[in-house]
């Protein structure tokens, strides 16, 4: 079953197009993480689906349902984590959670959704008392009260430390196998490699690659880098698999970079081509691609464009 169905989404501001014609599908039970340059369009698309925003073309459905014009009919089902929430500062986290409790049917007991986001010893504590990454738990928090069926997770751990960033991968795996639907956006790459079943990356509007994390990662190609060595002419660099060396400077020295298909294959090239020149390759690196070299390349493969 599709939990999420996007079907060529469009959203203008005037003359300006913020989201060019997208789709995309997300199944029950499924984590699906929309990741995107700055300005990519993402908080646009997301705001969309959480009914904030009416559909400019295309076809938006979150459970069956338009998101915009049958919201009273959704807003019970979905659980919204926003980028920015805000509270009344005086209010205990205690109060914070028993006022949202008031309106949302059959919440969860405030115990019960404070103790599965790390809070129960804060209860006594004012909201403006609270760090960053404590804020930011709190709203997880507020987002569960409805047990919900979809939840949006908008940059769920920014502001945590590592401690409380794991444990909160940890509570959204525990969600996702209870077979709740989650949409993510986040700006740690990491995160979506921890926690996607799918992803795609959105570029100046539109969604550039899409697919399972190994999938997305495996068309980019592995990396080999080494500092050239001072009396090698760029030129005489060899060849690997058929892969050119791309060259950076570092610190004062070129660096060779190459992207190829068959990491083993390369690098006995690549060693090979060292030993029958003499040379020793300082700082030489071989690793697979990571979700960060596919972001890298796809905001670098068409020009920057100021979308919100």
């Amino acid at each position: 079953m599709q939990t999420i169905l996007v079907n060529e989404l469009r959203q203008r501001y005037g003359d300006f197009e913020a989201v060019g014609g997208i789709s995309f599908e997300v199944g029950e039970g499924e984590l699906f993480a929309l990741l995107g340059t700055n300005g990519a369009g993402k908080t646009t698309t997301l705001e969309t689906l959480e009914g904030f925003r009416n559909a400019g073309s295309g076809t938006v459905r979150v459970l069956g349902h338009d998101p915009y014009r049958e919201r009273r009919a959704l807003r019970p089902q979905l659980g919204i984590m926003l980028q920015e929430a805000g509270f009344f500062a005086d209010l205990t986290v205690a109060e914070t959670v028993d006022q949202w409790r008031r309106f949302t049917p059959s919440p969860r007991e405030r115990d019960e959704v404070l103790g599965m986001v790390g809070l129960p010893q804060q209860t006594e504590v004012r909201t403006r008392q609270l760090s960053g990454g404590q804020k930011r738990r709190l709203d997880l928090a507020l987002a569960l009260l409805g047990r919900p069926r979809v939840l949006f997770l908008d940059e769920p751990t920014t502001g945590m430390d590592p401690e409380a960033r794991h444990a909160t991968w940890k509570i959204v795996r525990e969600l996702v196998a209870d077979g709740t639907t989650v949409l993510l956006t986040t700006h740690y790459l990491e995160e979506a490699e921890q926690l996607a079943d799918r992803l795609a990356i959105m570029h100046r509007g539109r969604i550039e690659v899409a697919g399972t994390v190994a999938d997305v990662v495996a068309g980019q190609g592995d990396r080999i880098t080494f500092r050239v060595p001072d009396r090698v002419p760029v030129s005489d660099l060899p060849t690997l698999c058929g892969a050119v060396a791309d060259i950076a400077v570092e610190s004062g020295r070129a660096v060779a970079g190459y992207r190829v298909q068959g990491l083993q294959a390369s690098l006995y090239e690549l060693l090979r081509w060292a030993e029958h020149h003499r040379l020793e390759l300082d700082g030489l690196q071989a690793r697979s691609a990571s979700l960060e070299d596919v972001f890298l390349h796809t905001a670098a493969a068409t020009p920057e464009g100021a979308v919100r």
